[in-house]
């Protein structure tokens, strides 16, 4: 069997883009859950894991520090925003402009790396149809 690292950006991209379709969920979660009294909006963490990930590595070079990422421990972790804080009286911290901006935001990113997937993959065709 060969070794190769041509999918680990790829591999990348794609846990990525899990986290940004969990982000969807907790959003789509938050904006169902609107006018639930005492609910705390939930949100979805990816680049910090990532950023750490690629800071643990010894490798200098990019490639090798995306190649020796353990892919197992790289996803996107929910967890609950600003617990403690709410402004309305029913103990609710959900704003509904402010879902609705981090939703657009969150699905310009998932098509962006969607896009840069496809993209690796076209690049990975050319390559070895020559």
């Amino acid at each position: 069997m060969v070794k190769t690292d041509i999918y680990d950006y790829i591999n990348v991209l794609d846990k990525a883009a899990d986290a940004s379709a969990l982000r969807n969920k907790a959003i789509a979660n938050n904006l169902a859950n609107i006018d639930t009294p005492g609910y705390k909006r939930q949100d979805v963490s990816f680049a910090a894991n990532l950023e750490e990930a690629l800071r643990h590595s010894r490798f200098e070079s990019l490639d090798d520090k995306v190649g020796s990422i353990r892919m197992d421990r790289l996803r996107g972790k929910q967890y609950t925003d600003s617990e403690g804080y709410s402004y309305r009286l029913d103990g609710n911290n959900v704003d509904i402009d402010t879902e609705n901006a981090e939703l657009a935001k969150n699905n310009i990113l998932y098509n962006g790396l969607t896009q840069s997937i496809t993209a690796e993959f076209q690049n990975i065709r050319s390559v070895t149809q020559k």
